[in-house]
């Protein structure tokens, strides 16, 4: 029962913060030019131990110094992360992460996942992909930083540490 309770106030949380993330961000919002963002949007470390488009959380109290995701109408997906660190200022074992597109907010599926990047020692990394084929409308967007490498190693899960969805007074 508590599970639940949880569940739909997370499912809750999302949806407002995607809402107010994209309100409050700087940039265009939505945009129907090609060019434009259709999506921006801040990035925050999450450590609520629950699934998002069927991914779960690393649980690990990673957190995040500052972090951006913006995604085009053309499917050009932008993210950028500094400062992602456990609290003893290490990015632990993981050393690169890649970027899911969700849709359909927290109950909806991931559509597609870039490349991996390398995670520096700083816990900073910029993600810069083509997000093909590119599901427009998509409604409810939120998009999962996610564990792509560990030691150097692809991860054999590949959990999210990061979310948008809310922006940087969230």
């Amino acid at each position: 029962m508590m599970r639940t309770v949880i569940m739909v106030a997370l499912g809750c949380v999302l949806l407002v913060g995607v809402a107010s993330g994209d309100k409050h961000s700087k940039g265009s919002g939505h945009s129907g030019d090609s060019k434009g963002s259709s999506f921006r949007s801040g990035l925050i470390s999450f450590q609520f131990a629950g699934f998002i488009g069927g991914v779960q959380n690393f649980g690990a109290p990673f957190s995040l110094r500052d972090g951006e995701a913006s995604l085009t109408s053309s499917g050009d997906l932008r993210l950028e992360v500094k400062g992602l660190l456990l609290p003893d200022g290490t990015t632990g074992p993981v050393t690169q992460i890649s970027a899911s597109l969700v849709c359909g907010g927290s109950g909806g599926m991931v559509v597609a996942t870039t490349p991996e990047v390398d995670l520096s020692a700083d816990g900073d990394a910029k993600i810069e992909a083509k997000i093909t084929p590119l599901v427009i409308p998509c409604s409810g967007t939120i998009i999962l930083v996610r564990l792509a490498g560990l030691n150097g190693n692809p991860s054999p899960i590949p959990f999210y540490i990061a979310v948008t969805g809310f922006d940087g007074q969230a």
